[in-house]
């Protein structure tokens, strides 16, 4: 039996919304999913009586296992185009790792509304840098900031977001460019008048941040487009233990002070931070993806691209605790999952 290739992705997505976690679970949601359910997912119709079949786990399996990434990850994903920022950063899903292949190792773009993009598998033998341009190059990023961790504080991308995306860039600086680093961190910060203070109370802890910006457009830092640094010094204190800690991190932009405020370069930096809560976190926790055991063809990235569409969907919906959320559609799993995601 042949089922529509379209039909078989909407039911894996389906099912994924529906808390599925593996392929088995995805075909024990299609095989339990009712005629009207069938329906609306395009189900393929056999016999006089017109009885729609769901496919099975082997057949999701085998979709999911060999359909374009790329494709799939910039269908599902959120259009950054007009958005005020986009974080970088990547993930291994380490339970995808399979003799001598290493865990695949995703880099993800999410907006900083905490929406995923896209993301691409870095190949093997090879690191995130070689990627970043593949990753955005399909969109349009005229005047998005795009923030990164210190692996990508390179040349090459700095020049690619502003030269050829028209957009804006607030890359972290720590020892991988020690030189840069060095310069950073010997800039006149204490007399620096242009700060912020953030305070924040959550998850057992307290959080201050200051933030600190410096105009360096006549330095010569060297390094394409600089126009400010950023130095953030973030104070945490455990409310349990008391345990107190201290981190000092430096970025630097392409935004001039006409730009980006103090208070607007600590939102910057903090939506770098949070794609790690915001994604990969709940990945983790929520879809248990390290857990995961799909390790074949491109099924590591597929599964991944599925539960970003699912937590697209959900912050969509208004869903701010998506655990929370995927336990309110799994209450009606074969209504609410498609209304989720706009199936009439």
């Amino acid at each position: 039996m042949r089922h529509l290739f379209v039909a078989v992705l909407l039911v894996a997505a389906s099912a994924v919304v529906a808390s599925a976690r593996s392929y088995r679970a995805m075909g024990q949601w299609s095989t339990n999913a009712p005629q009207h359910a069938l329906a609306r997912l395009g189900a393929w119709v056999v016999g006089a009586l017109s009885v729609r079949v769901a496919p099975s786990a082997a057949t999701i399996r085998r979709v999911v296992g060999l359909v374009c990434p790329g494709g799939l990850a910039d269908l599902t994903g959120a259009d950054p185009a007009g958005l005020g920022s986009v974080a970088i950063d990547g993930k291994a899903a380490r339970g995808s790792r399979y003799g001598q292949t290493p865990a695949a190792h995703l880099l993800a773009a999410m907006t900083g509304d905490g929406r995923a993009v896209t993301q691409l598998r870095v190949p093997d033998k090879t690191n995130e840098i070689t990627c970043f341009a593949a990753l955005l190059a399909p969109f349009d990023l005229t005047g998005v900031t795009v923030t990164a961790d210190a692996l990508h504080t390179q040349r090459a991308h700095a020049r690619f977001l502003v030269d050829e995306k028209k957009a804006h860039h607030l890359l972290v600086v720590k020892a991988n460019q020690p030189e840069l680093h060095h310069r950073l961190r010997s800039l006149p910060w204490k007399d620096v008048t242009a700060r912020r203070y953030d305070r924040e109370i959550g998850h057992g802890r307290r959080e201050t941040r200051v933030t600190r910006a410096l105009t360096v457009t006549d330095l010569g830092l060297d390094f394409p487009h600089a126009a400010q640094a950023v130095r953030v010094l973030r104070h945490r204190t455990d409310r349990t233990t008391g345990t107190v800690s201290r981190q000092t991190v430096y970025a630097i932009t392409d935004l001039t002070s006409y730009q980006a405020s103090p208070q607007r370069l600590s939102q910057l930096a903090r939506s770098q931070w949070t794609i790690e809560n915001r994604l990969h976190f709940v990945r983790d926790t929520t879809f248990a993806e390290d857990a995961s055991k799909i390790r074949t063809g491109y099924g590591p990235e597929n599964m991944s691209t599925l539960r970003n569409l699912a937590i697209n969907a959900l912050r969509a919906a208004g869903h701010r605790n998506i655990a929370a959320g995927i336990r309110h559609v799994s209450y009606e799993p074969f209504t609410r999952p498609l209304d989720l995601l706009g199936i009439a």
